[in-house]
């Protein structure tokens, strides 16, 4: 694979869909699916922000997609397609792992690649990479951020935390098992769940920031205020035995992104729908009238801590 012809001749093996049109045109020709909204997503990756320099290239190809992928679940919107924005850095066999990894992320995610556009980059120079994902969703069940009503809960559908103490062992500040590293690195977003919970929602998006931060924007979105109970906050077996479940481990949690479950604001009547038997859904909090995010636990009011999530450009 020694430049853009041999990578993109890769690439066909993956873009297979008809309207990919074997990556031989600058566009791909697609027609929405009947009675369905179109919901568009795009998301980047940047070496050195995003992922580490020592993340192998099939991981990364992996979270490219699966951040994407959680996009579309927040709006209950099924794949359909994607273009990929890609910088070859002169390394062939790291571009050979990632286009690897792309194809086993895709036929996961059942998300085609109908095509995007390849660009090199100085020596030296960290990668950036890039995808638009596609998706395709009821009319009228694509909930908005700013959906929110007063009086809902705040729901999520998975542990967090996990993804955070993933990046600290990857980092080799913390030893533990493959499963936290595999939740930094491989993050599994659930596109069926997301489509089954979105007709319910009054407002919803994935957690990728924060779930402070991003409960936070939510609440902002919807003119409200947000109130979370640290001790509803669900964490892992794992991250237990790591990193334990006092108040400092769980604000650790909360504020450290990379968790692509869902945050929801909806009624407590949620709780009722019929979910598959693994799923979760878990009240974690309540929208009221007023303004900003409060935080207790058993002990009382918390104080918020400096920083509620990743904030690109905020400087520490």
């Amino acid at each position: 694979m020694a430049g853009e012809a041999d990578f993109i001749a890769a690439l066909r093996g993956i873009a297979r869909h008809p309207a990919a049109r074997g990556l031989i045109d600058d566009a791909a020709v697609i027609a929405p699916p009947p009675g369905r909204d179109l919901v568009l997503t795009h998301d980047a990756l940047v070496e050195g922000v995003h992922y580490l320099p020592s993340c192998p290239p099939r991981d990364v190809a992996w979270k490219l997609v699966a951040v994407n992928v959680s996009d579309l679940a927040a709006k209950g919107a099924d794949p359909i397609g994607a273009l990929m924005g890609y910088a070859l850095t002169g390394d062939a066999g790291w571009d050979a792992e990632f286009v690897a990894g792309l194809g086993e992320a895709c036929a996961h995610f059942a998300l085609p690649l109908l095509g995007g556009d390849t660009v090199s980059l100085p020596p030296g120079a960290p990668r950036v990479l890039n995808l638009t994902a596609i998706g395709a969703a009821a009319p009228g069940a694509v909930p908005a951020r700013s959906g929110a009503v007063a009086g809902d809960r705040l729901w999520v559908t998975g542990a967090i935390g996990d993804a955070g103490l993933g990046l600290r062992i990857a980092l080799g500040e913390l030893t533990g098992p493959a499963s936290l590293l595999d939740a930094y690195r491989r993050p599994r977003p659930d596109v069926a769940l997301g489509r089954l919970i979105a007709p319910h929602a009054h407002a919803m998006a994935d957690i990728s920031d924060g779930l402070l931060i991003d409960a936070r924007r939510m609440a902002d979105a919807s003119g409200l205020a947000v109130d979370i109970d640290l001790d509803a906050v669900p964490l892992s077996r794992e991250a237990i035995a790591l990193a334990g479940s006092d108040r400092r481990a769980r604000l650790a949690a909360a504020t450290a992104g990379d968790d692509y479950v869902l945050l929801i604001a909806a009624p407590a009547t949620i709780a009722s729908i019929c979910l598959p038997e693994s799923a979760i859904l878990v009240p974690v909090g309540r929208f009221a009238a007023g303004a900003g995010i409060t935080l207790h636990d058993g002990g009382g009011a918390v104080p918020l801590p400096p920083r509620l999530g990743y904030e690109h450009g905020r400087l520490p």
